[in-house]
């Protein structure tokens, strides 16, 4: 090996653990959105103008500003007792809450409740991180999501 390819692996060695990594793919969130999520769910903005999924879905939540909402609290949604004490306990979903939600949706509810008889009325698990992490990608273009940059700038 050459003394080029070894600087180039070990740039690559540092990159990938100096950096976190890529939160998904929308393109491919919308995929499995369409072929997953859209069974129960919808993106409905406030003007009712469906934009993912099919209208009139009424098995689960609205996932409009899904990202940075307090878990279980859609008004005139009919939640499980666990999500919404989890959203009463502080539950706001970001990625690293929504990751292990969807990959297990039950055990991650008796995990932060610290309840073992905790449920979701979602059945449904995604089957892989990397298609969780998609799917938060693609519903994050639907949710205003804080930017702590932009927010510094702003103050400063």
């Amino acid at each position: 090996m050459t003394r080029l390819s070894y600087a180039t692996f070990g740039a690559m060695a540092f990159a990938m653990t100096a950096f976190p990594a890529f939160a998904g793919d929308p393109a491919a969130g919308e995929s499995a959105f369409t072929s997953q999520c859209q069974n129960c769910h919808n993106v409905t903005n406030d003007a009712g103008e469906v934009l993912a999924g099919r209208p009139n879905m009424r098995t689960g939540p609205n996932l409009y500003g899904v990202i940075g909402r307090q878990a279980g609290t859609i008004e005139g949604f009919r939640y499980g007792a666990s999500i919404v004490d989890a959203g009463e306990a502080g539950l706001v979903w970001n990625e690293d809450d929504l990751v292990p939600y969807l990959l297990d949706p039950n055990t991650f509810l008796r995990e932060t409740l610290d309840e073992r008889r905790a449920r979701s009325q979602m059945s449904f698990r995604v089957r892989d991180e990397d298609t969780a992490r998609d799917i938060i990608a693609f519903l994050t273009q639907f949710s205003e999501v804080e930017d702590d940059d932009a927010e510094e700038e702003s103050e400063g």
